[in-house]
């Protein structure tokens, strides 16, 4: 379905794009409890999930790559391509989603811990919560830079305990395809060396909606826990 959003209104926008996480949760929901388990690839794994979304949830593209990381692997940021690997028994993996639903963007992650592991339960749970303390951050200042909540985000890590394990912590998230500049992965990214602000609206005047993704990593251990869901948006 084309839409040209610049002809909505900002209630609109921000409507079709929560309603396009709300039913990302749901998928999530489902594959937690049908497609998460020991002995499946994670290549196998997101094929079953790319089915799950085409038959269930009437996906019919991603605006990125389906990203299943377990073990090792999850240290891994997203534009590395590990080796395919075999999730155990005792493994913590996670699931990265940019699932289009209709015309809207949504971009979702969570993360699974099989077994009874301490640690890596200890490193799921921290997800949400350094997630909600960067949000409250960001809250109280909406005019930051994408480096200053990149370097919230790393801080609020090792707050938790953890190291902050990407070189980005966010995006832009729209109508797909939403708004991009070929060859420039700073300018709409929460990454270091972004010294715009986040406030700033797009080409056509509106606000622009931004993800936030926590990745938390234990190198010693080689374990790694990813979470991201819209930030701008409630």
């Amino acid at each position: 379905m084309a839409v040209d959003s610049a002809k909505l209104k900002e209630e609109e926008r921000a409507a079709y794009l929560l309603d396009a996480q709300t039913k990302a949760v749901h998928l999530f929901e489902e594959i937690e409890r049908d497609l998460i388990r020991p002995g499946v690839s994670e290549k196998a794994l997101s094929q079953e999930i790319h089915e799950l979304g085409t038959k269930r949830h009437g996906i019919k593209t991603h605006w990125h790559k389906r990203v299943i990381r377990s073990g090792p692997n999850t240290l891994m940021p997203y534009d590395e391509n590990p080796p395919d690997r075999i999730i155990q028994p005792d493994d913590i993996l996670f699931v990265d989603l940019g699932p289009v639903f209709e015309a809207w963007e949504a971009d979702f992650g969570r993360t699974f811990v099989l077994g009874d592991d301490s640690i890596k339960k200890k490193l799921r749970d921290a997800l949400e919560p350094t997630w909600n303390t960067v949000k409250s951050r960001f809250r109280e200042n909406p005019d930051m830079t994408g480096q200053e909540l990149y370097a919230i985000a790393c801080d609020e890590a090792q707050q938790a305990g953890w190291e902050f394990g990407g070189h980005l912590a966010g995006h832009l998230v729209g109508c797909f395809p939403h708004e991009r500049i070929p060859r420039d992965k700073i300018s709409l990214y929460i990454v270091q060396a972004n010294k715009e602000r986040m406030s700033r609206l797009d080409g056509d005047g509106q606000k622009r909606h931004w993800i936030l993704e926590i990745h938390l990593v234990d190198r010693a251990r080689q374990i790694g826990g990813f979470y991201e869901q819209l930030l701008t948006i409630d």
